[in-house]
């Protein structure tokens, strides 16, 4: 999976890069970050979309009594106007799934690390300015690999407890 199991996937942390950077950068940086994760949410959305249109719009091979046969061929993307329900379960579980995981969690996570850190080096260090900004950034920075398994289990959870319950799709994220 393209969004999932290449070099892809860091783009859904760039937000929690630019929060960790935003008491070095000006803050059209770190929002223009935001811009880069939301990007990648929609394309993994989309993605998984066309996937389970995809699958759901396979054909089934006829039945054949000779020995060779040909494996079925998947229709295009526009013929599968038959299961748009699981297309739409699809686009909607991904986009709110990584939107929460990915995006709104994270970035507030590191966004009140970074802020309390910050706050905290101010008051217990007479370290300068310049200093505390980039040991912020570093926390903020270490931070990141800490946070993505606590927060996409609470995301399943909370998925799997509510708007799952809707469309009957425990676990992950549709991977079709």
């Amino acid at each position: 999976d393209l969004y999932r199991d290449t070099w892809v996937r860091y783009l859904g942390y760039a937000n929690e890069v630019g929060e960790s950077f935003r008491p070095l950068v000006p803050v059209p940086v770190v929002w223009a970050s935001y811009g880069v994760a939301t990007a990648y949410v929609t394309a993994d959305a989309i993605d998984k979309g066309r996937k389970a249109a995809t699958v759901s719009a396979t054909p089934c091979s006829p039945p054949s009594h000779s020995l060779l046969t040909l494996p079925p061929t998947p229709m295009s993307p526009q013929a599968h106007a038959q299961d748009p329900t699981r297309v739409g379960v699809a686009v909607v579980d991904t986009f709110v799934w990584q939107s929460l995981a990915s995006v709104a969690i994270p970035g507030f996570t590191i966004n009140r690390l970074c802020a309390a850190s910050l706050a905290l080096l101010g008051s217990l260090t007479r370290w300068p300015l310049p200093v505390r900004r980039w040991t912020t950034t570093a926390l903020g920075l270490a931070a990141i690999p800490l946070i993505i398994t606590p927060i996409d289990r609470t995301v399943d959870f909370l998925m799997d407890s509510s708007l799952r319950k809707l469309y009957g799709t425990p676990g992950e994220p549709p991977e079709s």
